[in-house]
C-alpha cells in the first residue's frame, strides 16, 4: 500500500466533514504517543511559546538530575535520552528561536552537569554538534536575536 502525498492528504481533508475530521484526529492520537504529544502542543502550547520553552527547560533540568556521574555509559545514555526529548519538542514547535534557546539551555546544563566533555569523547562530540547546530540556526534569526543568542553562545 502506497502512502498518499501531503498534497493529496490536504485536499482530502478539506473535503471531510468537521465531525469526521475530529474522529480522524482522535483515532490518530490513540495509536502513537508522539501524535498525541503533537496534538497537545498544537492545541494548548502554540499560543504561549515562552511558557512552552520554560516548561521544556524545567523538564530538561529534572532529567539532568538523573544523570549518573560515576559511570560514563549510563551518563551518555541519559544525556542522549534528554537530547532526543528536547529535539522532539523542537520539532513540534518548528521555531528556530525555540530551537536555539532550548539547545543553548541543553549545552549549559551539559557543561554544568560535572561530566568531563574532554575525557568522554562521545559527550564532547555531542556537545560540539549541538554547538554547531545552534550556530546554523542562529543565521536564520533576526539580527537583534542573533546578537543576543550569539552572546550566550560565546559564553558557552
Amino acid at each position: 500500500m502506497e502512502t498518499a502525498s501531503l498534497k493529496e492528504i490536504k485536499t482530502e481533508l478539506s473535503r471531510v466533514h468537521p465531525a469526521r475530521l475530529l474522529e480522524l484526529c482522535l483515532q490518530m492520537a490513540k495509536y502513537k504517543k508522539e501524535n498525541k504529544e503533537l496534538l497537545t502542543y498544537l492545541l494548548f502550547d502554540t499560543y504561549d511559546e515562552k511558557a512552552y520553552i520554560e516548561e521544556v527547560k524545567l523538564m530538561m533540568d529534572e532529567l539532568f538530575l538523573e544523570v549518573k556521574k560515576g559511570n560514563a555509559y549510563p551518563a551518555r545514555k541519559t544525556v542522549r535520552k534528554i537530547l532526543a526529548a528536547v529535539n522532539k519538542q523542537i520539532k513540534f514547535s518548528g521555531s528556530k528561536q525555540t530551537e536555539v534557546e532550548l539547545l543553548i539551555h541543553f549545552c549549559k546544563k551539559l557543561k554544568k552537569s560535572g561530566l568531563s566533555l574532554s575525557i568522554n569523547t562521545v559527550l564532547g562530540n555531542l556537545y560540539l554538534r549541538q554547538h554547531q547546530k545552534i550556530r546554523k540556526s542562529l543565521a536564520s534569526l533576526h539580527e537583534d536575536l542573533q546578537f543576543d543568542y550569539a552572546e550566550e553562545l560565546r559564553l558557552l
